[in-house]
């Protein structure tokens, strides 16, 4: 069994996104996985100031960041999780804001803890209105070499809702 952390970046709650999140979430349930998912919209998460206070010493190790806000309940996921789920609709030839916020603020947990020992596997769903996925897929492979995260998988359009229940189920 596995702990997976779900990052919903999506604007709307029930739109085509969710649909790729809910199937995903179903086949990895199936197969005997649990999940945590985050609406990121609903939250109140605010940008990372690039301060650096989260690799003092004197940072909280279960929340680093020096700002108090949602994305604390994040980073206790992020310390419980086995793989990490990343979703969004693609905004302006990229993820959106919310799903960039609270990745740019996971920047913390790689000060505290040091990038080589927050390896997590991840799997990136994503949905446009037109199937133009280079630049968010360009983001998503830069950010998991820098991390050295393994992809688990990928699913591309709102039409894949049976892709992303398969590699939900795939995850044991």
């Amino acid at each position: 069994m596995k702990k997976i952390l779900i990052l919903n970046g999506a604007g709307r709650k029930n739109g085509s996104t969710s649909a790729l999140v809910n199937a995903f979430a179903d086949g990895a349930k199936a197969s005997g996985n649990e999940i945590r998912e985050f609406f990121l919209h609903k939250m109140d998460i605010h940008g990372c100031m690039n301060c650096q206070g989260c690799g003092r010493e004197s940072a909280d190790f279960k929340n680093p960041c020096v700002q108090k806000d949602d994305m604390a309940q994040i980073y206790e996921a992020f310390l419980w999780c086995d793989i990490i789920v990343f979703a969004s609709p693609v905004y302006w030839f990229s993820i959106t804001g919310q799903l960039k916020t609270a990745v740019d603020r996971l920047y913390a947990m790689h000060r505290r803890y040091g990038v080589p020992n927050v390896i997590k596997p991840t799997v990136m769903l994503l949905t446009a209105g037109a199937p133009v996925f280079d630049q968010p897929m360009a983001w998503y492979s830069h950010f998991e070499k820098y991390c050295n995260w393994p992809n688990l998988g990928t699913v591309l359009g709102a039409d894949k809702i049976d892709e992303a229940r398969a590699l939900g189920e795939s995850i044991n």
